[in-house]
């Protein structure tokens, strides 16, 4: 659909009026780059706007309702593999607020920070190391430079006790589509001591609506942290074979429940943790695609990792963390597989004295310790580029120092289904992941994550190279069976792409309510059309030129 000429005109010039001329920008060049994610899109877009504060937000979205012409908020557009910047509906303008990233709040005793849609978790990880504060953040394996609102709004997880992000989040300021504006929670009411602090206030909560949603913009939320432990170590665990993995996931489950393990705990296949340490090995499988299960077995041996490798922060006083790797240990005795503690000192020991210590600790660290050290300080709150190197899995050229999968063009198409945990419901879906991905072409790299003591967060990738014709299509028809498959089970999303789910059938008195909030708040529908919007009609899958 194409809006009316004159409608876009009056627009931009009204939206260059309130935000400025440099910042209304309707270049060819640049809207191609917004228009490109790491999968095929053919949505248009008719400009980006980059508001710099609450009242431009909202002047942006009266304008928008005045004039007609939807607006698709992102905060830092790194949302690969779910979409980057690319609107799941069409002519839309990008209202792009990376420009909003100011830290607003800190408080080192309660520990809490406010921040605005374009801080990054770079620069609240760097926030924190200047204060000297005694907090960490949490952490998720993206981008250093990807937004935490945006994070925290898609319901994203990390990796330590206060993974699960949204869950630890309060006092949202939201722009409604009309341009009004609420607070949520106790931040709601003047004067509030507990604005920061207390997520509920009184009545009917609200924070809910506004996640995953078209519902409104936030442009301000508290976010806790997490005092820095006394004591902290990592554990990393290799089964070995396949069949291990519904007793690991009860084990590891029942550890959680018991409040023994408290972070998220991260659990990968094989072809998961082979492209964290490589990009894809063309020699030895004589550039042919897929890699199969019996060439994965034969590098697996050979590099030495196993079928599931399982990862997680233990935390707490001295005492604490040796109680819980005694009753890890415990658990885990008689697995076919191998577990290993290491704490920061020792990393430092074993890098510099790589070859000692593997003969004192039995462990080769030469090969993993880059894999290891990244995902050792994302449990610790520090960001790290090293799981984005993932995204260049089937791609020739060498892996740059600036990663952009969309500019890059890596194929990376993300589903991610959620499984009680339950070991033998969770070795279904994987196996049911497997199967599609192989019969379609491609590896199935695929990570668990224990986020809660009941569920496990599955993430499926699909990578490929974008620039072998056909690939794309390929990939979007691998996507929708997967999720045709897993829903059909009934493992259904925590999380969608700008794809949508048509197969999913909404409860019908929840969609109802939904579209009634939906009409009230955003009568003009100019705010994101199509987000998160179930049994939305989605373009059909064409042919590249």
């Amino acid at each position: 659909m194409r809006l009316p000429l004159s409608n876009l005109e009056n627009g931009l010039a009204q939206w260059r009026a309130a935000v400025g001329e440099e910042n209304v920008a309707v270049s060819a060049d640049l809207l191609q780059q917004i228009k490109t994610a790491t999968f095929l899109t053919h949505q248009e877009v008719t400009a980006s706007i980059r508001p710099g504060n609450r009242k431009e937000v909202q002047d942006c979205l009266r304008i928008a309702n005045q004039s007609g012409l939807p607006v698709y908020p992102i905060s830092s557009g790194k949302n690969w593999g779910y979409g980057s910047r690319v609107p799941p509906g069409e002519s839309c303008a990008i209202l792009d607020l990376s420009r909003l990233n100011h830290i607003l709040d800190f408080d080192d005793e309660l520990g809490y920070v406010t921040v605005e849609p374009g801080v990054t978790q770079r620069q609240l990880f760097t926030f924190l190391q200047q204060k000297k504060s005694r907090f960490w953040m949490d952490a998720t394996g993206s981008s250093p430079d990807t937004s935490l609102i945006g994070n925290c709004m898609e319901r994203g997880f990390g990796h330590t006790p206060m993974g699960d992000r949204f869950g630890q989040v309060c006092g949202l300021e939201v722009v409604l589509p009309t341009g009004e504006v609420l607070e949520t929670g106790s931040a709601r009411f003047a004067n509030s001591l507990t604005a920061s602090v207390s997520r509920w206030g009184v009545g009917p909560s609200l924070d809910g609506l506004f996640s995953q949603s078209n519902l409104g913009i936030v442009t301000r939320m508290t976010i806790w942290l997490m005092p820095i432990p006394d004591c902290f170590e990592a554990f990393f665990f290799r089964a070995k074979t396949d069949e291990s993995l519904p007793a690991l996931i009860t084990v590891l489950r029942d550890l959680r429940l018991r409040d023994v393990l408290r972070s998220s705990i991260h659990i990968g296949n094989d072809y998961k943790v082979l492209a964290g340490l490589q990009q894809y090995p063309w020699k030895e499988t004589g550039a042919k695609t897929p890699l199969l299960p019996e060439g994965m077995e034969a590098l697996r041996k050979k590099l030495g990792f196993g079928s599931w490798s399982a990862s997680g922060g233990i935390y707490g006083t001295a005492a604490q963390v040796a109680e819980s790797k005694r009753l890890l240990q415990t658990a885990l005795k008689g697995f076919d597989g191998t577990l290993k503690f290491l704490s920061p000192k020792k990393l430092a020991i074993a890098k510099k004295w790589a070859k000692p210590f593997r003969l004192v600790t039995g462990w080769d660290l030469r090969r993993t310790v880059e894999i290891v050290e990244p995902v050792m300080g994302l449990m610790q709150g520090i960001p790290t580029e090293q799981p984005l190197a993932s995204a260049y899995w089937r791609k020739r050229m060498a892996i740059p120092k600036n990663p952009d999968p969309d500019r890059d063009r890596c194929g990376l198409l993300w589903y991610a289904p959620v499984s009680p945990a339950n070991g033998r419901q969770v070795k279904v879906l994987t196996d049911l992941a497997k199967e599609t991905l192989l019969r379609f072409g491609f590896e199935p790299q695929i990570s668990l994550t224990l986020l809660t003591p009941r569920t496990v967060s599955c993430i499926v990738s699909i990578a490929y190279d974008r620039d072998i014709p056909g690939q794309d299509e390929q990939a979007r028809r691998c996507h929708d069976e997967l999720s045709r498959q897993c829903t059909e089970r009934g493992y259904y999303p925590y999380r969608l792409s700008i794809l949508g789910a048509e197969n999913i059938a909404d409860n019908q008195a929840y969609a109802q309510l939904l579209r009634q909030l939906k009409d009230t708040v955003d009568p003009n529908g100019i705010l994101a059309p199509g987000r998160y919007e179930l049994n939305q009609t989605r373009p059909a899958i064409q042919k590249t030129a």
